[in-house]
């Protein structure tokens, strides 16, 4: 199936797949447009769940198509084909004080997705996606984010557009950095807030370096100077969280 294996396949046709009742259960809470369910009577016991008693085309499949098209071993039985999402910064909407994710450049979709959990898990307000390098819509992020691709605004912008994004709505930029950097606990993130993280390999760019308000760091005790990005997201996203009173 071209929408899962390429990019280029789901950008040309405006769709892509989503595999898993779960996954299907928040993409329809998310107000995301099926287009047509794949089930296999075989593996979801014949009858798709309550949840998606709508008025969506469905096409039953047997277990051998249904297994070679899906991209997992378990997905219970249920795939469908939905349209995609603008994620163009202006589509944004911000709570009075907000708290926001910002991830340079991600490649790994396993990466992505982890980031898109701890989002969730701390209802941020919007992960932004800065100078994207992967497809949002990758089965592989959509996996490892246990559909919460779906359940957090994402917005996606070349890094300039979204500093800019980010200053007109008078959010201080946090910047996960070596250099120039106090520690994470020392900062404060009561107001609106954004924490910017980058790759593990290059770090932030000269850009968002420039136009941090606090550069921030964990202190590392053993030998490496880093952790996995989801990680460290997710250890100062908490900081932000607590100091907020959650």
């Amino acid at each position: 199936m071209g929408l899962k294996a390429k990019s280029r396949d789901r950008k040309k046709s405006g769709l892509f797949v989503i595999e898993g009742q779960r996954e299907l259960e928040l993409a329809i809470k998310a107000g995301y447009e099926i287009e047509q369910l794949l089930v296999c009577p075989d593996i979801s016991n014949g009858i798709p769940s309550q949840e998606f008693q709508h008025p969506f085309p469905m096409v039953q499949l047997s277990r051998e198509v249904y297994e070679k098209m899906a991209h997992r071993g378990s997905t219970e039985g249920v795939m469908a084909i939905a349209s995609l999402k603008d994620h163009d910064l202006g589509s944004i909407v911000l709570r009075e004080n907000p708290l926001v994710l910002v991830a340079e450049a991600p490649e790994k979709p396993g990466n992505i997705g982890a980031l898109l959990r701890t989002a969730d898990a701390a209802n941020l307000d919007a992960v932004l996606i800065a100078n994207p390098k992967s497809d949002l819509y990758n089965p592989n992020v959509i996996r490892s984010s246990v559909g919460c691709v779906f359940t957090t605004q994402i917005g996606m912008g070349g890094t300039e557009e979204t500093i800019r994004f980010l200053k007109s709505k008078n959010i201080r930029i946090f910047c996960a950095a070596l250099t120039a950097s106090q520690k994470y606990t020392h900062s404060n993130f009561t107001g609106p807030s954004a924490i910017v993280v980058g790759t593990e390999a290059t770090g932030l760019s000269s850009e968002w370096l420039d136009n941090s308000d606090q550069n921030i760091i964990i202190p590392m005790l053993g030998e490496i100077d880093s952790m996995n990005v989801s990680v460290s997201a997710a250890i100062l996203i908490f900081e932000a969280k607590r100091q907020r009173g959650f």
